[in-house]
């Protein structure tokens, strides 16, 4: 083969790798979808993952998992440095099955599968950082702050993002992780007129809530996972929406940790610098109904799925709801 002709496989494969790995979300949301609300963790999070897995096996990439499942259940096989795909370009991958566990066993809302995709190499690989403190900016209003915003006072921040909009601050909403934590954060968002839209879980959907136009939620603030942060920031890369983030250790230990391995605690990144170029994809599939996306319905025929499909390379957004025979149900 040459030259010419592999560049334009790997630019045919690249186009519809969007809608390759949307196979995989969709999978894992049909197996989840059905044990919502069943106060049931660790099998519908084994069955997604093996799910996912399963279709990322026929998917052309020479993929390597970046971050995985292994924090979760044995029989996950969805590890970090896992291989995954029948061959093609090098690209790194980040997977999480079911973002929001907990959610789903108790039957809450915003339960999602998703999975982001960049080129090897492309994604930060932040070692032992188990959390990240976070500013998602929706993307009619991403310009409206800079990284200095994660340091300034939550009321000058809804103010500047609020003009942008052409808002009020009582009309702006902020996505926040119900955690302790947060209780001086969210008196601060009330404070100065703002709502506030508390979760118990749910990170990498209340950050593409608050990144996407015309949806409901404005911002996301707060510390939450690193992982999550990662997965999202390759939806967020692509949707416009404005990110900073910075590492935040929760014990002295963590903090060594990474300054043992050259990061500064106090650096502050963006979406292009977590994610780097444009070939970045993203998949995310409704499990349980939610303000993003509406869960799995199961119906006589079948079901139907609710997903959002990101590719970098044009930049198109895609909602797509499809309806799966029942023999793919079994």
């Amino acid at each position: 083969m040459s030259n010419i002709d592999a560049a334009e496989q790997e630019n045919a494969i690249l186009r519809n790798l969007g809608l390759s790995i949307l196979r995989a979300t969709e999978a894992a949301a049909l197996v989840a979808g059905r044990w919502v609300g069943r106060g049931e963790r660790e099998i519908p999070d084994t069955q997604a993952a093996q799910a996912i897995e399963a279709v990322m096996k026929t998917v052309p990439i020479d993929g390597r998992v970046v971050i995985g499942e292994e924090q979760r259940y044995a029989g996950v096989s969805l590890t970090g440095g896992s291989a995954v795909g029948c061959g093609g370009p090098e690209m790194d991958v980040l997977v999480d099955s079911i973002e929001g566990i907990r959610l789903l066993a108790e039957g809450q809302p915003e339960v999602v599968s998703v999975i982001g995709i960049a080129r090897r190499g492309a994604m930060k690989d932040f070692g032992p950082s188990r959390y990240m403190q976070k500013l998602v900016i929706n993307s009619l209003a991403a310009g409206a702050v800079g990284p200095e915003a994660l340091d300034a006072p939550p009321a000058w921040v809804l103010g500047m993002v609020a003009r942008a909009l052409g808002k009020a601050v009582p009309d702006l909403t902020v996505f926040v992780l119900n955690r302790p934590r947060h209780q001086a954060l969210v008196a601060d968002l009330r404070s100065a007129g703002a709502r506030v839209l508390l979760r118990q879980e749910g990170d990498v959907a209340g950050a593409l809530l608050a990144g996407l136009p015309n949806n409901g939620v404005d911002l996301l603030m707060g510390t939450g996972g690193t992982p999550e942060g990662l997965v999202a920031a390759t939806a967020l890369k692509v949707m416009g929406a404005g990110l900073y983030v910075r590492l935040d250790p929760q014990s002295a230990d963590e903090r060594q940790a990474l300054q043992e391995r050259g990061y500064n605690p106090e650096q502050i990144y963006s979406a292009d610098e977590l994610v780097a170029g444009r070939d970045v994809f993203f998949a995310a599939t409704g499990i349980s109904d939610g303000l993003l996306l509406q869960g799995v319905r199961y119906h006589a025929r079948g079901a139907t799925t609710h997903s959002l499909v990101l590719n970098g390379r044009s930049g198109i957004s895609r909602t797509i709801t499809a309806e799966h025979p029942l023999k793919e149900l079994e």
